[in-house]
């Protein structure tokens, strides 16, 4: 069972409508080498992005592709070694000086082209692409809203037939179990060296916990909550609403919900590839974003937990998110930033 009620917003088309000033902080972070080596170091996500292309050359031999948000260049280069003609890698931050130099050391600069500027405000050399490829997913595969740049160069710039990859992606919910966690996030607060700072705890609640979910904390079969087909996704329709049913598969406590997405490159692909960022799966860099609960609630085997969960850029800072979980009758309010 998986319920997706689309919901408009206001918000809809804000990261294509913020100027140079009000988006520098996003591009500055992506400046430096640390998050790029982090990013490569990510196997789970570098190979797969490899595997694909390599595996695939057929879909794109003799084609021109579009790298948006190229970073190192990385894909690019993917791209160029699976025999596109020509290749545009196009990055507002000033890792595109470092990729240029990337790209040269590897002699591929009469594949790729190179392009500093933000999606939304450069031209390119071609009037059109026969493929997208990006790295776009962020926490909770929403976040910094990367998928609405994506977007824009889709409806711009691909070719009628063409496709973007990864095709589709998926995000899930878990409930947890971890009672030791749970107390050490909040009622931490009610004792810290003999004071009573448990106001903090309303702070704590607000904000979601990126971290490694530990396997056996997980007691429910997921549920998938969106489901993104990245060819025909409209930027409204990345606030959505949904209702959720987790089925219960062990005794326990659910301190907390656990969101994560999977990735998959499947259209045309004669070897479709998938990742996941779930807990059952290998790490990755993107971890798991974890929802906890004010009010945990005991659960059996067998039992359902239903609730429902928002999700919609933050109107104030279109890069993050606010999740809004009802769930037993209780409603809670996070943000991601």
């Amino acid at each position: 069972m998986n319920a997706d009620v689309r919901c408009g917003s206001s918000s809809a088309g804000a990261i294509a409508d913020l100027n140079e000033s009000e988006d520098c902080a996003y591009f500055s972070s992506y400046g430096h080498f640390s998050i790029h080596e982090e990013m490569l170091k990510d196997a789970v996500r570098t190979e797969s992005y490899r595997n694909f292309m390599y595996q695939n050359g057929d879909i794109f031999k003799d084609k021109v592709v579009l790298d948006v948000g190229c970073g190192t260049g990385i894909l690019s280069m993917f791209a160029a070694k699976s025999g596109a003609k020509k290749v545009i890698s196009v990055d507002q931050s000033e890792i595109l000086y470092q990729a240029m130099d990337i790209i040269r050391l590897n002699k591929l600069e009469d594949k790729i082209v190179l392009i500093k500027g933000r999606i939304e405000e450069i031209d390119l050399p071609v009037e059109n692409v026969d493929i997208i490829i990006s790295e776009w997913m962020g926490y909770l595969l929403l976040f910094e809203s990367m998928l609405d740049s994506v977007i824009y160069a889709r409806d711009k710039f691909l070719a009628p037939g063409g496709a973007v990859y990864p095709d589709r992606c998926t995000i899930s919910l878990v409930a947890l179990s971890d009672a030791e966690r749970h107390a050490g996030k909040l009622a931490f607060w009610d004792d810290v060296y003999g004071f009573n700072m448990s106001c903090m705890k309303k702070a704590v609640l607000l904000e979601t916990v990126v971290e490694v979910v530990k396997p056996d904390s997980v007691i429910s079969q997921p549920f998938i909550i969106k489901d993104i087909d990245c060819q025909v996704t409209t930027v409204k329709e990345l606030d959505f609403s949904s209702d959720f049913s987790l089925t219960i598969t062990k005794d326990g406590m659910c301190t907390a919900l656990a969101g994560y997405f999977d990735a998959f490159f499947e259209k045309d692909c004669h070897t479709p590839v998938a990742f996941s960022t779930g807990p059952a799966c290998t790490k990755t860099h993107w971890k798991q974003t974890v929802f906890l609960l004010e009010k945990p609630t005991d659960v059996k085997a067998g039992d359902t937990l239903t609730g429902n969960i928002f999700v919609r850029k933050n109107r104030k800072d279109p890069r993050s998110l606010i999740v809004t979980l009802s769930l037993n009758g209780v409603t809670q309010n996070y943000v991601l930033q």
